[in-house]
């Protein structure tokens, strides 16, 4: 009798865990309480329910209804909100009712990369001081796991407490103090993680070298089982296998960004690049043990970048998304090939080609570039001078994101006259043009067409510089702060430093 009864309730259960109807509802796990919503454009909200059921979300004087589809899931668009430090409810409704309780809305920004994202706040004591003083931050950290599916829910929670990445919470406080508003931050970061790591598997579509690397993936069962076993760890991994892990393509995209969309936010701050750095040109030959070291390298890395942006914005459905890009800053070390180089020669095999490339997301709009040519260390890749760099980050942002008059940037070559022995330069966002030592312009080197380089004397003349060098009679060309780690001093009344560039292309 008990073995009869047994097989019709087994198949309950499966009829029922197959077609959803015992979902309860729930929104996604981004809607918690303590959330920050998006200011001043439609915010999405959704999660799952029964199927066929009536959703009710409530915000505000906003009331918007939907109904579930046949798997249980719903969707709806909030209108655009007005900013707001007073914490609200958002009550959800169906078969139950859900208060989501102390709801800020401002500006919510996702925090990206690797590890100078990763990298602490604990670490740089001048932004910790920053902390006892913030107002209204907010912070959902992802944590930090692969997926080799795309997964619907992240992995965290809402607090009410600053970053833990000492980037991220130094632009939230310079940015919640610019623009008076509340400051949410999404940090979704793992240190040593390639962009590959990052990208959908859809990118294999436009990119061959990832549709190889993916291809090899697929057929490498190794490594998948190997993934499969840390993944079902329960107690975590160990250091090698959290490096293993976070050095595979795609599975960091599909557990720490893809269920990141489509919430609401104003753009996204990457600080990426170093591990992609470590090639001068992309890696297409390397053994069948460790094939997924097969990055792009740092001269694609620029037209791969821009590809990455815009296939972000297509699944954040939005193609206004701003994307602020962190300059690598000075390092003194070269590539993995050539790792012994002079930190100062505009010849070298340095970072100075990768600062190039990630200056190639500017072509595209609702970009910007954080320059940083003034910070970093000449031996540790981990540099700790990070505070200017989240004023720079916030100051762009209140710019281009939120319509404020402030000097954002500092100055931008914008084009050389030749006149006799002389090169003059012009800039953009030249005003104050000076340098932060009273000393002459330092970091620029000129050539003729023999590319021969040799180093500049420069002065300030006008809002412009003039560079000579007796033993060049016709210069031609110009490289400034084209190093790995180069010595310069050039900056507007704002005192932000000028951007390196070349002009021998």
């Amino acid at each position: 009798m008990k073995k009869s009864l047994l097989i019709p309730s087994l198949i309950l259960l499966i009829f029922i865990s197959t077609f959803g109807f015992a979902q309860e509802l729930k929104p996604n796990n981004l809607f918690c309480n303590g959330m920050v919503l998006q200011q001043n454009m439609p915010v999405p909200v959704w999660g799952t329910a029964k199927p066929n059921q009536k959703i009710k979300v409530v915000f505000g004087k906003q009331k918007v209804s939907t109904t579930t589809n046949r798997n249980g899931k719903w969707s709806i668009k909030l209108a655009p909100l007005k900013a707001s430090k007073i914490g609200r409810d958002m009550i959800i409704s169906g078969s139950s009712k859900i208060k989501i309780s102390n709801v800020l809305v401002g500006e919510v920004w996702i925090c990206s990369g690797q590890s100078n994202m990763q990298f602490s706040v604990n670490n740089v004591p001048e932004i910790k001081s920053l902390i006892p003083f913030a107002k209204n931050i907010r912070t959902f950290e992802v944590k930090r796991q692969v997926s080799l599916k795309e997964a619907e829910q992240a992995s965290g929670t809402w607090t009410e407490t600053n970053p833990s990445s000492a980037v991220a919470f130094d632009f939230a406080f310079f940015l919640e103090n610019i623009g008076d508003v509340p400051v949410g931050i999404i940090l979704s970061s793992w240190g040593s993680s390639s962009i590959e790591a990052w990208m959908p598997r859809d990118m294999e579509n436009d990119l061959p070298y990832f549709k190889s690397i993916m291809d090899d993936f697929d057929k490498d069962t190794a490594t998948r089982n190997r993934l499969e076993k840390a993944i079902n760890t329960p107690n975590g991994w160990n250091n090698k296998e959290d490096i293993f892990m976070r050095r595979q393509p795609n599975v960091v995209y599909n557990a720490m960004m893809k269920p990141l969309a489509p919430y609401a936010c104003r753009g996204l701050v990457w600080y990426q690049g170093e591990r992609n750095a470590r090639y001068l040109t992309g890696v297409p030959e390397v053994t069948e043990a460790n094939w997924f070291h097969r990055v792009v390298g740092i001269k694609e890395y620029g037209d791969v970048l821009k590809l990455w942006i815009e296939r972000y914005r297509q699944e954040w459905q939005n193609k206004n998304m701003y994307f602020s890009i962190v300059m690598l800053p000075g390092y003194g070390k070269g590539t993995h090939t050539t790792p012994n180089i002079d930190s100062k020669n505009p010849t070298e095999e340095s970072w100075a080609w990768m600062r190039e490339s990630q200056l190639k997301a500017l072509e595209l709009p609702n970009t910007s570039v954080a320059n940083t040519i003034d910070l970093g260390s000449e031996t540790n890749i981990h540099p700790t001078d990070k505070f200017p760099l989240g004023q720079r980050l916030a100051l762009l942002a209140a710019k281009y994101t939120l319509n404020q008059n402030v000097v954002a940037e500092g100055p931008i070559f914008d084009k050389v006259d030749i006149e006799n022995n002389t090169l003059i330069v012009h800039f953009k966002n030249n005003i104050g043009l000076k340098t932060n030592n009273r000393k002459a312009p330092s970091g620029f080197w000129i050539a003729d067409k023999s590319l021969n380089w040799q180093m500049a004397e420069a002065e300030i003349i006008e809002e412009t510089v003039v560079l000579q060098n007796k033993s060049i009679k016709k210069p031609l060309y110009i490289r400034y702060a084209f190093a790995g780690k180069p010595d310069v001093n050039l900056v507007n009344n704002a005192e932000l430093p000028a951007y390196p560039f070349r002009t021998d292309f």
